[in-house]
């Protein structure tokens, strides 16, 4: 039986190896308690930075005010329909005819004289012919059978020039003609051009008075939240040919301290 020993030299090798393999274990695990406790620790933050934001949208979420934008401008109008009618009464329509042509007549060789050629498009209606007795009934009969009426119609770009003529149809009484109806339209037809430009006044003014809001409550405005399209009206002005064009946008901005 042989039986060998060990070298105290190994003996203590061996003892060295052991010790070093547990110096490097107990450093590894002391690591890894640091990774995780780093981990646990960004997680944390960003769990506390979402419960913040959360909190803030929370408490901010009503934050906010609506305000109204106004532009306005005064523009000439740029078409004008005119139209004018005469009406006649008889119990023949041949002879109401030939009256109403009659006045026609004077009344184009009137806005010729005053010089519509080249300002505007001269259009002659159809006869407008009521047969009275039709509808008639018991004693209340009229006076007469027919009421005839024909309409001539002026169509220009030229609106100032129609509303100063307009003043000097009195003149047509010295021609035996005595107008039934006298009416003018006046239309403003290119908002379109001017939409873009007022729809961005609108905005801008409405920017200012909720920053005037804001400054008072001792906040900013954020954002927009919501904004309409606008309201776009075009009405009459105090002068005959001009317009009134009026653009009111509606804008609700979020604020922030």
């Amino acid at each position: 039986m042989v039986v060998m020993l060990k070298s105290p030299t190994f003996v203590r090798l061996h003892k060295r190896g052991r010790m070093f393999n547990i110096i490097n274990r107990s450093t590894m695990q002391k690591y890894e308690k640091i990774i995780v406790a780093a981990i646990v620790a960004v997680g944390l933050l960003m769990l506390g930075l979402c419960i913040k934001g959360g909190i803030d949208n929370f408490t901010n979420k009503d934050r906010r005010v609506t305000v109204k934008g106004l532009a306005e401008r005064e523009v000439d109008a740029d078409k004008v329909t005119w139209t004018m009618s005469v009406q006649v009464a008889g119990d023949d329509l041949k002879p109401l005819f030939s009256v109403l042509n009659t006045k026609i007549d004077a009344i184009q060789q009137f806005l010729k004289e005053k010089g519509i050629k080249g300002k505007g498009e001269v259009t002659v209606n159809t006869y407008d012919v009521t047969d009275n007795l039709a509808n008639a009934w018991g004693s209340n009969q009229p006076r007469y059978h027919y009421t005839a009426r024909r309409s001539l119609k002026v169509v220009s770009k030229d609106t100032q020039f129609i509303s100063q003529l307009r003043q000097k149809v009195d003149e047509l009484i010295d021609r035996n003609v005595i107008l039934d109806s006298d009416y003018a339209e006046y239309e403003y037809t290119q908002f379109q051009q001017l939409k873009p430009e007022m729809m961005a006044e609108a905005i801008s003014n409405a920017e200012k008075t909720a920053s005037q809001f804001a400054e008072n409550s001792h906040s900013t405005i954020n954002k927009i939240v919501a904004a309409g399209q606008g309201e776009f009206s075009i009405d009459e002005a105090d002068t005959p040919y001009k317009k009134k064009v009026r653009v009111v946008s509606t804008i609700t901005y979020s604020l922030k301290d």
